[in-house]
């Protein structure tokens, strides 16, 4: 499916470094100002702003964990000044303190709000059972059917009005473990049973009768638990002697009765003490006060219980099998029932996590994950460190193969993750791993949100998967789509439990617009228990590191995204805009954030709303990245549609640098699935696709395509934020689009594939894959993304050029298709010698090696270019690009 872009029109002012946002209409000029300069060799230098007086320098900035909360703090922060916006994020920000209050009458906290994992689904009980429990709150019945109780929708139920349901609409069922024949249920209520840990621990034999016995035995000293058992054993007897059988039975007899304290002194005289006073109350009536001796009762407090035994009390696995049949053993098929106003129907549970989706005409169904505890998986390493710096390297399990066929988790892991490892990338991005509808829809339209998805293998398969990636230092990030969800019924959410208004809008606003996908209630609490558990649900179960939020623009605008923009901030915050949806993504990353301090969250959005990567304390989303998607777009209309001479030097600046106050923040890509899965072409077959090896211009074309492709990758990677993305294959050139088996191709795997065999071979992809693993070990070695925004001092569209620094390091880029350059001079700030140490024209690289081994080394001139007081003068053979390092430094 294709991530929507709009167009976002964005101008350069012509006297002055701002970045302006122009409506057609009413107009809002937002005003960032700019931290380096853009030289044009061909213009005057343009003149730098005066600062602004930004109004929050008066205000203490309010970080996390400090006392206070601006909702427009991000907006003053910015010196933006807009009474509509500010007064929708006010609006914002109390509609979220209601959200809360009304999730904290429901729950202890947002972190038990975002756990719903922990007893919805199905879950083993400690007592020989398995609990259940669903929300369909417009069903009236509901059970349980599977192979487990020959799909009876009577035999595993429950009712409304009874145990079974609550108010808010969840249903719970019991499945007891049966009792094997010959066999007699527990003596104890609380006896137990190990599932995970210690299996066979407690399968000693022993009786329960024996294990109190020793408890008591080590517990009470001789005699102790006596007075524990009769409290009052002490009054009793006194009591006895003056009114029991034996006592005094007329007035006479009686005598007078001595006080309480004297009778309690002359019994324990000849019984001995005990650790209780009896005294008298001092009333009228001989009424007797019981009183802890302090020393006895401290004695007590600090005796430790007997946990020991009563973990002996519990029984391991295998006598739990061998008295019980599981009441739905692991591997099980099943589904829920309901009846509902509008007739039965029956569902895959909404939070199963594992499903076999319809295949061969028969009817998708959840599968009972439970493993023995000797076979279920056991995690191995830890996370990684967070670099400062990503190289996100995105994956689909399914066509990571190069055979025609869907490749599993396990070829995934043996084959995919040692050559993500060695091409220097720190971070993995895996796209369709969740389950969906139809494999064509490469993942995009989920139906079970809680289960990785079985065409790739089973859960503990993705486990190792992780485990593996983890082991080789890679994060592991997800593509999660809570944009929309799959309109599928039986299988997915839509009607869930009969209803049209369950997990979703009803009407038009329920119905994504173009792609026929279904829109979450964000407003609803229970909808939000879901997709919060969600990802907390990933993070806990599968040790995900971090999210990409698929499609923000499809689910923040009740339009889907698909409209003009102009950068208007009304555009942000008219009727158009999904206040729920934004509330979800403010929640989502103040849970995250909060559990998982290390956790990455990329926002993807076309339409780039005012504050995805601003703290949600100053009325941002939270994110900590967000994906530039207009540099693709760019790159893509350039090789298709325009000419190689007529490119604009600084359009490419422009579009790559389009909002430096957010650079730190950005998250750049050439190209990612999208251009060469859905239904586009990647860049290497627009450059190599059509290039016939019987041409005659045929090494001139291949050359060309190497070129382009090596420095559009290099400018991309090395210009922009802290982190850069590359789709499978596209850092060697993958030659064939991917298409997915369709009707439409008679469901032919031929292209839904890699083509790893040709890193074995000697040509223009291997070479490609030799120059990408160089720039990404360039970043390990010189930190490029980690720095700061780059200084760009010279912007040529009549030759072409570009040159700007980052940190230590000039980069030079010539893309003018026929015209080399023997001294072109760029301006550089230290004096002293600059080193090659990447050209993107080296033999090794698929170039044609014009630079010689004497020019690798360039030594600066005292003269004053592009505005600063040095220059190289630098050979520039057409369409090559090459970085220095400063070496050596030279006083003048």
């Amino acid at each position: 499916m294709q991530t929507l872009s709009t167009p976002i029109k964005v101008f350069l002012h012509p006297s002055s470094s701002f970045l302006q946002f122009q409506s057609q209409t009413k107009r809002q000029t937002i005003t960032f100002p700019r931290k380096s300069k853009i030289n044009c060799v061909a213009s005057e230098q343009p003149q730098q702003p005066q600062k602004q007086k930004n109004h929050s320098e008066k205000k203490k900035n309010v970080v996390d964990g400090e006392k206070g909360i601006d909702p427009v703090g991000f907006l003053k922060k910015r010196g933006i000044s807009h009474k509509a916006f500010a007064q929708f994020l006010r609006e914002r920000h109390k509609a979220l303190k209601d959200l809360q209050d009304e999730i904290f009458n429901r729950h202890i906290n947002l972190k038990e709000m975002a756990s719903g994992y922990e007893i919805l689904g199905m879950h083993r009980h400690p007592e020989h059972r398995v609990d259940y429990m669903d929300w369909a709150p417009g069903a009236r019945y509901c059970a349980l059917v599977g192979d487990f109780n020959g799909w009876s929708p009577t035999e595993n139920c429950a009712r409304e009005g009874r145990f079974g349901r609550d108010d808010y609409g969840y249903w719970f069922i019991i499945l007891e473990d049966k009792l094997r024949e010959g066999e007699k249920p527990d003596e104890l209520y609380f006896q137990q049973y190990n599932y995970v840990d210690d299996y066979d621990k407690g399968d000693s034999g022993v009786s329960i009768d024996e294990i109190f016995k020793k408890a008591c035995d080590d517990y009470w000293e001789p005699g102790e638990d006596r007075y524990i058992k009769n409290r009052l054993e002490v009054p009793a007897k006194l009591y006895e002697q003056i009114f029991g059988p034996n006592g005094p039975q007329t007035l006479e007899e009686l005598e007078d009765i001595p006080d309480a304290e004297t009778r309690y002194k002359a019994w324990t005289a000849q019984h001995g003490s005990t650790p209780y006073d009896v005294i008298d109350s001092g009333e009228e009536y001989d009424i007797f006060k019981v009183i802890v001796d302090p020393e006895w009762h401290e004695k007590m407090r600090n005796k430790k219980p007997p946990l020991a035994y009563w973990f002996e009390t519990r029984k391991g696995r295998k006598a739990w099998l061998k008295k019980y049949i599981p009441g739905i053993p692991h591997g099980s098929k099943y589904r829920v029932y309901f009846n509902t106003p509008n007739g039965p129907l029956e569902r895959v549970p909404a939070w199963a996590t594992y499903v076999q989706p319809d295949v061969d005409g028969q009817q998708a169904f959840a599968i009972h994950w439970e493993p023995p505890p000797e076979n279920a998986y056991k995690w191995r390493n830890t996370s990684p460190k967070v670099p400062n710096s990503l190289r996100i390297y995105e994956c689909h399990v399914g066509i990571s193969g190069s055979e025609p066929k869907i490749s599993s988790f396990n070829d995934f892991r043996e084959n995919v993750l040692p050559h993500i490892k060695e091409a220097g990338y720190n971070a993995i991005q895996l796209i369709g791993v969740v389950e969906h509808t139809d494999y064509f829809t490469v993942g995009y339209r989920v139906t079970n949100f809680y289960a990785v998805s079985s065409r790739y293998g089973t859960p503990d398969d993705f486990k190792r998967l992780v485990d593996e990636a983890h082991g080789l230092g890679l994060l592991v990030f997800l593509d999660i789509v809570h944009s929309y969800a799959a309109a599928d019924e039986m299988v997915g959410l839509s009607l869930f439990d009969g209803s049209n208004d369950c997990y979703f809008h009803t009407g038009k606003r329920g119905q994504h617009k173009y792609w026929g996908t279904r829109m979450f209630r964000y407003g609803d609490p229970d909808v939000l228990h879901f997709l919060l558990s969600n990802l907390n649900w990933w993070i806990t179960e599968y040790q995900i590191d971090g999210f990409q939020f698929h499609s923000l623009s499809s689910m923040i605008y009740t339009h889907n995204g698909f409209a003009s923009f102009t950068g208007d901030l009304d555009e942000y915050c008219n009727q158009y805009v999904d206040r729920d949806a934004l509330l979800y993504l403010i929640l989502a990353n103040e849970i995250l954030h909060f559990l998982y301090p290390n956790i990455i969250t990329i926002a993807e959005d076309a339409t780039f709303y005012p504050g995805l990567c601003e703290r949600t304390s100053q009325g941002g989303l939270g994110f900590d990245y967000y994906v530039n998607l207009s540099v693709s777009e760019l790159w893509s209309s350039y090789l298709e549609s325009v000419p190689d001479h007529e490119w604009s030097m600084s359009k490419i600046v422009n579009t790559l640098m389009a909002n430096r106050e957010y650079a730190d923040k950005m998250l750049m890509y050439t190209e990612n699935h999208n251009q060469s899965i859905s239904g586009g072409r990647s860049f290497a077959e627009i450059l190599f696709g059509e290039i016939n090896e019987d041409s005659p211009h045929y090494k001139e074309l291949l050359l060309r395509g190497s070129s382009l492709h090596k420095m559009i990758r290099l400018i991309t990677f090395a210009i922009g934020g802290h982190a850069y993305l590359n789709f499978m294959g596209n850092e060697f050139g993958h030659p064939k689009r991917v298409e997915f088996p369709t009707p439409g191709n008679n469901f032919s795997y031929s292209l839904a594939n890699r083509c790893w065999d040709l890193l074995a071979k000697d040509g223009v992809h291997r070479d490609l894959f030799c120059f990408d693993k160089d720039m990404m070990q360039l970043d390990e070695n010189a930190r490029v993304l980690s720095r700061g925004f780059p200084n760009i001092h010279h912007v040529n569209d009549s030759s072409m050029v570009i040159s700007y620094i980052r940190g230590p390091l000039l980069f030079i880029f010539n893309f003018h298709p026929t015209d080399s350059y023997d001294c072109y001079s760029v301006g550089v700030d230290e004096a002293g010698e600059y080193q090659v140490i990447l050209n993107t024209d080296e033999i090794k690289y698929g170039g044609k090696g014009c630079l010689k081994e004497n020019q690798y080394i360039q030594r600066t001139v005292r003269r004053r270019v592009d505005g600063l007081q040095n220059c190289l003068e630098v050979p520039l053979p057409s369409r090559t690009a090459q970085v220095y390092k400063l070496k050596r430094i030279l006083r003048v």
